[in-house]
């Protein structure tokens, strides 16, 4: 599979070759200036190759450089919702111990105060 992709000829080796003449052969004039056609042709596909190799290491580095950029986003990403989750956190302690004060110090008012009628009654007897 390899051997189809291999390039056989250039531009120099197509413009070096000569052919033997014989008669009644090929008038060497068209045979040469065919071949000057398939040089620039040649040319062309090479200018073409060159190119797309650019390009496509170009675009090989910067697919490298999006998959460093997005590890590293997804670390970020991983570092944040434990954050959020640590200050989530402590908005719920922080809430239910503000329930805590409210119950329970209603409570303790009211045992408070039920005391403190007691110990009045209590004076008030003796």
């Amino acid at each position: 599979m390899d051997n189809q992709l291999e390039i056989e000829l250039n531009p120099t080796e197509i413009l070096k070759k000569e052919f033997k003449s014989k008669m009644r052969g090929y008038d060497p004039e068209e045979v040469d200036g065919y071949l000057d056609l398939v040089i620039k042709d040649y040319q062309t596909y090479q200018e073409n190759i060159d190119r797309l190799t650019a390009d496509n290491t170009r675009l090989f580095n910067k697919v490298e450089e999006l998959n460093r950029q997005l590890s590293a986003s997804d670390s970020v990403k991983e570092v944040k919702p434990q954050q959020a989750s640590a200050a989530t956190n402590y908005d719920i302690l922080k809430r239910l111990s503000n329930l805590e004060r409210h119950v329970f110090g209603a409570k303790l008012s009211d045992q408070n105060g039920a005391a403190q009628t007691r110990v009045q009654n209590h004076s008030q007897f003796d």
